[in-house]
């Protein structure tokens, strides 16, 4: 009797984990490379730059929830907003936010503080976190040195995506669509950099690709990525200092050459 009754849970455990398995393949056919999340950091100069992110839900996602994903975009518009961000809707399921900076500091500042709100009530915290259709955390850190005319400048770049590792072993029973979300197939994460003169990315352990002046690195879904990137920016105050050196030798010199003799006493 018992090994009658140990044969039949394991049955039923077996069809339980079969449905779940037939159920995640319907899902990810339907909902196949529904969340594209490109985020970009681009420096025109040293005292001129912006911050990217492209966001793009596919068709199948946004009837499959349209309440969550509004209210995610709209959280998303409200931070972008309170930095001083503009706004684009593409359209209905893709949205372009735009966050200008004008320095290191105001870089660091903004970054972080878009991806990791502090000014928010508990509250307005843990709403804003059960709407999160793409649970992420990064923190980004730059730091700049002064060589005279250039500007040497090391990025550095932590995304925590373990929260986007797939679904647990012992949760299939409470499936819903947040972990559907938190599959790899169903993401695609990108960062890049874009530089006046390019940047080398050092050490690179996730995926980095380079064209002209940009890297992209491909972000991997339940892990912790790290990007560190070197790049160097005509430093204006370098470039600015020279120039008023320049002018002060070559005015000098032209007053030396039209100056009158003066004669010697007789």
């Amino acid at each position: 009797m018992a090994g009658q009754n140990f044969g039949q849970r394991l049955r039923r455990w077996v069809r339980s984990r079969l449905h779940y398995l037939g159920f995640l393949l319907l899902c990810g056919l339907l909902l196949s490379g529904c969340v594209r999340y490109d985020v970009g950091v681009t420096f025109q100069g040293q005292f001129a730059g912006s911050i990217t992110q492209e966001i793009e839900l596919g068709e199948q996602l946004t009837s499959f929830s349209q309440g969550e994903v509004k209210a995610w975009l709209k959280t998303l518009e409200q931070r972008a907003k309170s930095l001083q961000g503009k706004v684009e809707r593409v359209s209905d399921h893709r949205l372009t936010l735009t966050i200008p900076f004008s320095n290191g500091a105001e870089l660091n500042r903004k970054f972080n503080q878009f991806f990791n709100p502090t000014e928010q009530t508990p509250e307005q915290r843990a709403m804003a976190e059960g709407e999160e259709i793409v649970e992420l955390s990064a923190s980004l850190g730059l730091t700049q040195s002064n060589l005279l005319l250039l500007e040497r400048d090391r990025l550095r770049l932590e995304v925590d995506l373990r929260s986007l590792g797939g679904l647990s072993g012992d949760g299939y029973a409470n499936a819903n669509r947040q972990q559907l979300l938190n599959t790899n197939s169903l993401l695609h994460l990108t960062f890049s950099l874009a530089t006046p003169w390019g940047a080398r990315a050092v050490n690179p352990q996730i995926p980095v690709e380079q064209g002209g002046n940009h890297l992209v690195w491909q972000l991997q879904p339940g892990q912790l990525n790290y990007i560190e990137a070197v790049f160097w920016l005509p430093s204006s105050l370098g470039l600015g200092t020279v120039v008023i050196i320049a002018l002060v030798v070559v005015g000098i010199g032209l007053k030396n050459r039209f100056r009158p003799d003066v004669g010697s006493p007789d």
